[in-house]
């Protein structure tokens, strides 16, 4: 439990540092904590965050620490193309290591009726210790709708499918539902959900706060759809500059 608590602790470390060094309004997500936002960085802006995941138990009792820096770039004409790289630290050595490139283009985008679409994608490539692990995309789309005040919800909708993912793996699509509520000008409600029985399905509720210099931090729980254990902390920093 005490290797767990100094990870803990060093990926807050990290985050603070981050905020620090980049000290306003926060920046348009690119995402929720799991699903895709109806949200897209602006042209010649980047935007880059880094995840950090863990189930909080040593390693011996099913525990594991995921990170995840993640940069998005803005292209114009409401598209943006990205890029994860994703790893963990758990019992088993040797843990697939994947690249995760992405691309998201809003359609559709009526702010007087607080109304956007968009649809997207994003490969998931094994890079190292690729043995068992296939390679497949997510495809999704979806819709947000924002109430009109000054402390009004969005909601967000939508639905995705696995292409190329191996067979026995688990559902091979669903739902994307997002729910978020302003509780003050800077902290905000953010709950999201995927449904499915595979590797993607979570719901994970949190806060979202804003920092100075279009930068935010978010942190959340995610519980599994299914299994035993299958939840963890989920936190984020985010900048976009």
């Amino acid at each position: 439990m005490r290797s767990q608590l100094k990870n803990i602790a060093l990926s807050g470390g990290l985050l603070l540092a981050f905020s620090g060094l980049f000290g306003g309004r926060a920046a348009a997500q690119s995402t929720l904590f799991n699903i895709p936002s109806t949200d897209i960085v602006a042209k010649k802006k980047t935007y880059l965050e880094f995840d950090f995941i863990s189930h909080l138990e040593s390693h011996e009792n099913g525990g594991f620490q995921t990170y995840v820096p993640r940069v998005v770039v803005g292209l114009g004409k409401d598209v943006e193309v990205g890029v994860n790289f994703t790893f963990t630290d758990a019992l088993t050595p040797d843990q697939p290591v994947e690249l995760q490139p992405n691309l998201k283009w809003r359609f559709y985008n009526n702010e007087d009726r607080g109304m956007a679409m968009t649809f997207g994608g994003i490969a998931y490539l094994p890079v190292a210790n690729r043995q068992g692990v296939d390679s497949f995309g997510l495809i999704y789309a979806n819709m947000s709708k924002k109430v009109k005040h000054e402390y009004g919800p969005r909601f967000t909708a939508g639905g995705y499918v696995l292409a190329g993912r191996d067979s026995g793996t688990g559902s091979e699509g669903g739902a994307i539902v997002g729910f978020e509520q302003p509780l003050h000008s800077k902290v905000s409600f953010v709950t999201d959900w995927l449904s499915g029985h595979n590797r993607f399905g979570y719901v994970t509720p949190g806060l979202a706060f804003t920092l100075p210099k279009n930068s935010v931090f978010y942190a959340g729980y995610s519980v599994g759809n299914q299994g035993r254990k299958n939840n963890g902390l989920f936190v984020y920093y985010g900048i976009t500059f």
